[in-house]
């Protein structure tokens, strides 16, 4: 623990001002209890503090998500400042950040400005301590090395018939009138090549020491397993170095992962957004940006056959990646699942096919590749697409919608 500062203290201006206010929409949930903890709070009682943040923890987690009340988020999020503010003023800057990171992660947005800003004064805190006591690290650590992969050893892990029919096709340079033209018009999947050499992430997101610096202390949520699709999957919340620790010592049956995270929205993960840079295809058709997600994990990670409604570019910055791509002419033959919540997924595990189950399936065509590090691959909506890690990879998705007005909107 760092010394004790009193005077040095995180600034919550928006819980000031709308403290009373929220408090009263609390009183007339039911939330008795919580105002009590809360008021006690305010005056520093860390006590006071964790047992509302408890309090509102459990209201999150009373039913269904659609079901939460939105005013126990704001509740959740404003017990995590205070319970942050009275960590930071002992000097337990990591402690307030973990705290902190969970209030962002959770969704709320009234008091998105004081988390912003604590979770910034207090990294800034973390950091200074470290390097006072460890110095400047300057040396790189590599979180992978770049040994070439072994072809015939990974087509054993592979989906049968993989790397054997149609490869997609690769395009270096591709301009946006060629892009435009050649793909994004006809829904026709492409590799893009000599697009990301300007990007500081290819160069730092392999050295382990800066991830650590920049984010190591930062809370993120994972996946445990396979995929979402196992039964042994599950979600857990780690710092980010534990994650790094995690995905370098994994058991290839149960990696742990990011999937889908907008890692890069969460506050102070800056350096790592600064990092990338949105393609320039991703402008094409009157773009409305939809989001940009972190896919981080160990070899083995698996996303299962499915498809979605936006086009996307996967941009893979660290490792490397299989992906095969099924059209959308042939969705009845993929087997989704029938419910809606899941009827973009296929029933059909393409690392062991059940060909009585699934016959359909079994003489498909379909286009495949291997992505490299510096590739990008642009996956048009409703595209079939299957995605497994060969290496730990670091990649970032991309994902826009075209105007209403475009052809392929």
């Amino acid at each position: 623990m760092a010394d004790v500062n009193y005077d040095d203290v995180l600034e919550t201006p928006v819980v000031d001002s709308e403290a009373h206010n929220l408090l009263r929409r609390i009183l007339k949930e039911g939330g008795y209890a919580y105002v009590s903890m809360s008021t006690r709070a305010a005056s520093g009682d860390l006590r006071a503090a964790e047992a509302a943040r408890e309090m509102a923890w459990e209201q999150l987690h009373s039913g269904p998500v659609h079901s939460v009340v939105p005013v126990w988020r704001d509740a959740f999020a404003m017990a995590c400042l205070y319970v942050a503010k009275c960590h930071y003023v002992r000097g337990e800057f990591k402690e307030a950040v973990r705290v902190l990171d969970i209030a962002l992660i959770m969704g709320a947005t009234v008091f998105r400005t004081d988390l912003v800003a604590a979770v910034r004064k207090a990294m800034e805190r973390v950091n200074a301590v470290e390097e006072s006591v460890n110095g400047s690290v300057n040396n790189v650590k590599l979180l992978m090395d770049q040994t070439a992969i072994n072809l015939t050893e990974v087509l054993k892990i592979l989906p049968k018939k993989s790397l054997s029919c149609k490869l997609v096709h690769k395009r270096s340079a591709l301009s946006l009138e060629e892009f435009t033209r050649d793909h994004f018009l006809c829904g026709s999947p492409v590799i893009l090549t000599g697009n990301m050499a300007h990007w500081p992430a290819t160069t730092k997101w392999n050295d382990l020491n800066y991830l650590q610096k920049v984010a190591g202390y930062r809370t993120v949520p994972v996946e445990v397993g396979k995929n979402h699709l196992c039964n042994n999957w599950k979600q857990e919340m780690l710092t980010f170095c534990e994650f790094l620790q995690r995905i370098q010592s994994d058991s290839p049956h149960v990696p742990t992962y990011i999937a889908q995270h907008p890692l890069f929205d969460q506050a102070c993960i800056q350096e790592l957004r600064n990092d990338i840079v949105i393609p320039d295809y991703c402008f094409v058709g009157g773009t409305e940006m939809k989001s940009v997600n972190a896919w981080f994990g160990p070899a083995g990670t698996v996303t299962p056959l499915h498809h979605d409604l936006h086009h996307n570019i996967l941009a893979q910055v660290v490792g490397k990646k299989y992906v095969r791509l099924y059209p959308a002419s042939l969705s009845e033959e993929l087997y989704p699942h029938t419910e809606s919540r899941r009827n973009n997924t296929s029933q059909v595990d393409l690392d062991n096919i059940d060909p009585n189950e699934f016959p359909k399936i079994q003489d498909l065509e379909f286009m495949d590749c291997v992505l490299e590090e510096g590739e990008m691959l642009y996956i048009p909506p409703k595209l079939w697409h299957y995605v497994r890690s060969l290496t730990t990879s670091l990649s970032v998705s991309f994902w826009w919608t075209a105007s209403p007005s475009s052809p392929r909107s």
